[in-house]
């Protein structure tokens, strides 16, 4: 029973035998390799994109710093949900990465950001030389309370940052289960919406050690090739991170792990609405659940040996993965009813 995070599943037999594959013979470094070619082509036609320019990381943070790093200079601010990952779980990694920036950060219920909270954000920045400058706005699909923007709010606060200059990046560390979950395609999330870069998390959902730095404005892209070489995140045997996220997309593998999580997410929170002094917090709309529970049935699922984040006076988070079970849920809420 083990729900602390989607970080700690296995990877999938397919993407264990992609790597297999791809450590054949010897091949050019950097990049310049059969299987990052193919993955460039791969997301191009997935996205829609064929302009888009595509740069591979091992963490989601070194994916996020230099995606904010690329559009926010010393002096400007990067405005977020004051509960997004950059702010509360990267320490200090975007700021360092842009020289200094800032994070300006944005209340919303439900881990989300509103046109209004947007609103009164980018009226209280800039203007004067005695104040950071707003540089770029930064959403989180999935967020990081398990909540899913639609297309229609990305589009709506990626314009209002563009009507003030600012680009807007999107943290997809979870965007397969968003993608699951609303049913949208790739390109209206990202592009059409009005998003300039993504951070594709595929550790998340199965994979090794993989992300990938979405670029839709190819202009930047050499610019983010010297800034990943600078910060150390130039893998040099990249084809063996370009093919865990080649085999991660064929046949739709990626959704099909995400969509799989996110229905056991869902009967989990079905199953928690249940139980007597249990509460969700937010709703499950991925792969996440935050409820609070008595202290005697967080008592009877550590006893039954279930992992999960228990943050104190009865809130936990739960968070299932690609290789959750339905007996996995079961057993869980069977130890949470005693």
């Amino acid at each position: 029973m083990f729900f602390a995070s989607d970080n700690g599943a296995p990877v999938p037999q397919p993407i264990m035998e992609a790597l297999l594959r791809a450590n054949a013979g010897a091949v050019l470094s950097y990049g310049a390799d059969a299987p990052m070619a193919r993955l460039r082509a791969q997301i191009r036609e997935i996205f829609e994109a064929p302009q888009a320019e595509v740069h591979l990381v091992t963490t989601g943070t070194a994916a996020n710093a230099l995606s904010l790093a690329l559009y926010t200079p010393p002096y400007g601010a990067v405005l977020c949900h004051r509960h997004a990952h950059i702010a509360e779980d990267e320490c200090g990694a975007p700021e360092f990465f842009a020289g200094g920036a800032k994070l300006h950060l944005i209340d919303g219920a439900h881990g989300k950001i509103t046109p209004a909270g947007l609103e009164a954000a980018l009226g209280t920045l800039g203007g004067s030389v005695h104040s950071v400058q707003p540089a770029c706005l930064s959403l989180t699909n999935v967020t990081e309370a398990g909540t899913v923007y639609t297309v229609d709010e990305i589009t709506a606060l990626a314009a209002m940052a563009k009507a003030k200059g600012l680009p807007t990046h999107l943290d997809g560390a979870r965007f397969a289960n968003a993608l699951a979950t609303s049913n949208a395609s790739p390109a209206d999330m990202t592009w059409r919406a009005g998003v300039d870069v993504l951070s594709l998390g595929g550790t998340k959902n199965g994979l090794l050690a993989a992300e990938a730095v979405v670029l839709f404005d190819a202009a930047k892209s050499w610019e983010l090739e010297l800034r990943r070489k600078r910060a150390g995140h130039l893998t040099s045997k990249m084809r063996y991170v370009a093919a865990q996220m080649e085999a991660w997309f064929d046949g739709g593998r990626w959704l099909t792990m995400a969509a799989h999580a996110n229905a056991m997410a869902a009967k989990l929170a079905d199953g928690l609405a249940a139980i007597d002094g249990a509460e969700l917090l937010h709703p499950v709309q991925a792969n996440i659940a935050f409820a609070t529970l008595p202290e005697a049935a967080h008592a009877r699922a550590k006893a039954a040996g279930a992992v999960y984040y228990n943050m104190g006076g009865g809130l936990c988070r739960l968070v299932t993965a690609w290789n959750t079970t339905e007996a996995d849920v079961d057993a869980l809420l069977a130890a949470f009813r005693g």
